[in-house]
This record gives structure tokens, C-alpha cells and sequence, in this order.
């Protein structure tokens, strides 16, 4: 062992003790890859702190040695966004797993950075159950925190993405020191990011590059009595554009997708747009679903061409993704020998959905894939995720390098498009920054320069 790496190692262990700190290459094989197409990296340690002191003492140690960081929740961004670029120590979170408070009046909880979405589901339902956050299409072993960092999007959509839900966080900077964002820098209460200017924005969306968050508070919901689905039918992408933004003037709906795939059979050639309701009584669900079935009546150049599928109709995959929770987000997926899986999302107006629809699906066809795209209208209509699916073999190299050719030329064509592609691996950051305005470009840079003057957090990414 090296001398500097041999040093870095006993002072991780004097951090954090033996059991929590390695840099064996069986442990560190776990940490340089995801579950997406992104090739292997190096990681040289792997540390799992237990408190925010913990936290500092690693991030003062890093900035000594020049050694750079990446934090790392549950690892499913598929991305390759906490597989480190640089090497150097990966920072497991999930043993700051904490669940620190409920405040029921002002509806929202304080957890740390390595709760998983699991743990929260269940700690709300069994001491809160009036009480619901919104949750995103992720594995119950996905992480609260890491899930809002990046924008996530949840069963709440119509609120906005998971970030806009964000009180306030507990953050490690870069040099080491402990910040709080929100009203929790100046009240005892985690309630609300403002009237305080927005500081949270300075971690949101950085992907590690600005701070490590350890704590958050994020808002909770009412949980309503009864929820239900119903599902919309067409034959015609252009019809979409039309179908939502009515079925949104109507703020009756929880959550809206769109989806289309070509296996099974009897779905290949349909797009559907799913409804997730809910009310307190079956009167009220039955009033939401009177309102919302004469929408397809007022859609197209003849009632037909856009229907409502009778609820017994509804295939029990369609069900399980939209009234899960956590949804199954890859319940539509055509997953090849192999197992893999990967998904570009893009972010875009509503108007573009129909060409983005055509244009995915002769890029799907391009790499030898079947179509399947599953898409989430955020905000009321303000935006949608639009998510081109694709699975590959893992053993298939010639198969993985399809899908990294797709991905890149989907990422292309939302930009194409004026979208904005989502939690973007390094070849869609670096298309996002060819297009970006070169003084916000600068300006993150600032940023990033000014809070981490050693650039040790998570380097290589938001950097073109």
C-alpha cells in the first residue's frame, strides 16, 4: 500500500472505526459501477460515516490530502452520477438513516441523508398514516434525500418535482464547514425554505459538486382515504398535447403518465395516458371520474379517437405502476437477457411531446430495440419528464454500446426539442453545456470554484 493511500485509510478508520472504511477491491467493486450502461471506474475508498461530525472530519481529511469525494445514497441514478470520475473516496450514506421528526401541524419530516424511501413509506403509515410524502418510481431502497438532490419526481406530481417539496437541509461544504438552509438557520422549526433568499438552489441539481447534504426537511401531504386510476386511449400522439392540458384545467388529478409500448402485442401501437385520483369517498372519486370521462368527448376530429378504457379493462401492470406505492416504474420494460437497464428523461414542454413520441421511436428502431417510453407531466401541466426506455444484455457488449448510442442521440434530440436533459451523465452534460448560455456556464463555475476551492466534490461533472 502506498504511503499517501495507507495514510488516507488510517485516518478514515480513526474517523469512523475498522468496520466502516475499506479499500479492498471486492468492497470498492460494488461502488464503481451502477445498474445503467455506464463503464466501470475507479474508487479507492469507501467510507460509511454515521454523523454529520463524522461527515466534516471526512471532508476536512479530503481537502488535506487532495483526495476528491463522491457522496452516494442508494446508487440507482443509472447515470453513473456517484461513480467516481477521479477516484477517491466514495461516501456511503446510508448509515445516517434517522427518521428525526414529524411535525404533523405544519406537515413535513426531518430525516437524514440515508433514509430510504422504504423506511419512510413505512414509519408515515404506521405513526402518521393521515400523512403522505410524494414517492418517487424508484426500488424502496432508493435514498429520500439523494432522490430530491436530483430532481426526482414522485405520486405528487401535479405538486411539482420532489426538489420544490425541500424545507430546508443540513449541509457539509466542501472546506468542511456545517451550514443550515431554510428557516432552520434561524428558527427552531424546518418549515419552509423562505422568506430567506434561496440557498437551497446551490445543491439541487449539482449531482455531489457543492456540498453534502445530511439532513432535510421535506413537506408532507394529506393522505387521502381512497385512490384510484382511470386510463385514456388514443391512437395519435398529436392528440396528447390537447388531452392533458384539459385534464389538468380540471386539477382534479393526483398524477398524470403516458406511455406506450410494443410488448405485449395488444398494446403495440396505443398510447395511454394513466390518472391517478384519490378523494376521501367513493362519491367523491365517482364526481372526479364524471368530470374527467367527458374530456375524450371534447378531443379529436371525432369522439372516438381518443376513449376511456372500462376500469376492469385495465391491464394489472398499468395498475401497479400508477397505484403502488412505491410505483414499479419498470413494469413496462422489455428486459432482455442480461437484465440491463437505462432510461433517458428529458424535461420539456408539453407542446413537443407528439415529435419527441416519433422521433424516440425511430431512434428505438435505429438500435435494434423495441419502443417503450414512460413519461410523467410535472407541475400541472408546467412541464414533462419524458423518459425513453431502453434494455440491454449486460454480457452483450455490442448491446450495451446500442444503448450508449441511443442514449446520446436521445439526449440530442430533447435538446434538439428545447428540453433539458434529467440527472444527464457526462456526455449529457456535456451536450447541455455546448448549447447552454456561456455566462451561465461561468457562473457555475463561480459557484463551484467559490465553494470548493480544492475541487474534491465529485470532479469531472458539470465541467463539459
Amino acid at each position: 500500500m502506498a504511503k499517501k493511500e495507507e495514510l488516507v485509510c488510517n485516518s478514515l478508520i480513526e474517523i469512523v472505526g475498522k468496520d466502516f472504511v475499506s479499500n479492498e477491491r471486492e468492497d470498492l467493486y460494488l461502488y464503481s459501477r451502477d445498474g445503467g450502461s455506464t463503464k466501470p471506474r475507479r474508487v479507492d475508498y469507501v467510507v460509511a460515516p454515521k454523523t454529520v461530525e463524522e461527515v466534516q472530519k471526512i471532508v476536512i481529511l479530503a481537502n488535506k490530502e487532495k483526495v476528491p469525494i463522491t457522496p452516494v445514497g442508494g446508487g440507482l441514478t443509472l447515470n453513473g452520477l456517484v461513480i467516481p470520475i477521479h477516484g477517491g473516496i466514495v461516501l456511503d450514506m446510508k448509515r445516517m438513516d434517522r427518521i428525526i421528526e414529524v411535525n404533523e401541524s405544519s406537515r413535513y419530516v426531518i430525516i437524514e441523508a440515508g433514509v430510504s424511501q422504504g423506511a419512510l413509506i413505512s414509519y408515515i403509515k404506521k405513526n402518521h398514516p393521515g400523512l403522505q410524502h410524494s414517492v418517487p418510481e424508484a426500488p424502496t431502497t432508493a435514498t429520500v434525500v439523494a432522490n430530491l438532490l436530483i430532481r426526482g419526481h414522485g405520486t405528487l406530481a401535479q405538486s411539482g418535482d420532489n426538489s420544490n417539496m425541500i424545507n430546508g437541509m443540513e449541509v457539509v461544504l466542501p472546506t468542511g464547514e456545517i451550514c443550515q438552509i431554510g428557516s432552520s438557520c434561524a428558527s427552531p422549526y424546518w418549515f419552509s425554505k423562505g422568506p430567506l433568499p434561496d440557498l437551497a438552489g446551490l445543491f439541487i441539481g449539482w449531482f455531489g459538486t457543492t456540498g453534502i447534504v445530511t439532513k432535510a426537511s421535506l413537506r408532507l401531504y394529506p393522505r387521502p382515504g381512497k385512490r384510484d386510476m382511470m386510463l385514456f386511449t388514443m391512437q395519435n400522439p398529436d392528440l396528447i398535447p390537447d388531452v392533458v392540458y384539459k385534464i389538468t384545467q380540471t386539477r382534479m388529478a393526483d398524477n398524470i403518465g403516458m406511455l406506450e409500448q410494443e410488448k405485449p402485442e395488444y398494446m403495440k401501437g396505443f398510447q395511454f395516458i394513466a390518472i391517478s385520483i384519490s378523494g376521501d369517498s367513493e362519491q367523491e372519486i365517482e364526481y372526479k371520474r364524471g368530470i374527467l370521462g367527458k374530456i375524450p368527448q371534447t378531443c379529436g376530429d371525432n369522439e372516438n379517437e381518443v376513449t376511456v378504457m372500462e376500469a376492469e379493462m385495465i391491464p394489472l401492470g398499468v395498475k401497479k405502476r400508477f397505484l403502488d406505492e412505491p410505483p414499479f416504474a419498470a413494469v413496462a420494460a422489455d428486459f432482455r437477457k442480461g437484465g440491463g437497464f437505462q432510461y433517458c428523461g428529458i424535461m420539456m414542454p408539453l407542446e413537443r411531446v407528439p415529435e419527441a413520441w416519433r422521433r424516440g421511436m425511430e431512434i428505438a428502431h435505429k438500435h435494434e430495440m423495441l419502443f417503450q417510453c414512460a413519461n410523467q407531466v410535472l407541475s400541472s401541466g408546467h412541464e414533462v419528464m419524458f423518459g425513453f426506455n431502453y434494455s440491454f444484455n449486460r454480457a452483450d457488449e455490442e448491446d450495451v454500446e446500442r444503448t450508449r448510442e441511443a442514449m446520446e442521440e436521445t439526449n440530442k434530440l430533447g435538446l434538439e426539442l428545447g428540453g433539458i436533459p434529467w440527472k444527464a451523465d457526462l456526455q449529457g452534460q456535456k451536450q447541455i453545456i455546448e448549447k447552454m448560455d456561456p455566462n451561465t456556464l461561468e457562473l457555475m463555475k463561480k459557484v463551484k470554484k467559490l465553494l470548493d476551492p480544492n475541487g474534491i466534490m465529485n470532479p469531472g461533472n458539470w465541467e463539459g
